[in-house]
């Protein structure tokens, strides 16, 4: 099994949805551009998101265990894949890539 280095590639903020339809949140997602993380196999890494990982973990686990090329070559590199969250109001959009080093 392979690790999975996870980059915050993009992070949107839908303000005018959220002053419509959310209520205030104690704690909103504080995702950064650029950011990283790195799952070892299927473990989510730790201060990882525990919505944006119910997105991305099925992803990181494909990968994981050595398998990819999501939707018949959808990414150029068939060990990726470009996932975004389900927050309507705060999208963030993760790669996910398979690296050469074995998980612990």
């Amino acid at each position: 099994m392979k690790k999975v280095r996870i980059t915050v590639m993009k992070v949107a903020r839908y303000a005018d949805l959220m002053e419509k339809y959310e209520n205030p949140l104690e704690r909103p997602c504080d995702m950064r551009e650029g950011q990283t993380f790195v799952a070892n196999g299927e473990v989510k890494p730790e201060g990882f998101c525990d919505s944006a990982w119910e997105t991305v973990s099925h992803f990181v686990a494909t990968l994981a265990n050595g398998g990819g090329n999501f939707y018949d070559g959808w990414m150029k590199n068939p060990r990726s894949a470009m996932i975004s969250c389900n927050d309507g109001f705060r999208p963030v959009s993760f790669l996910l890539e398979a690296l050469d080093e074995e998980a612990k």
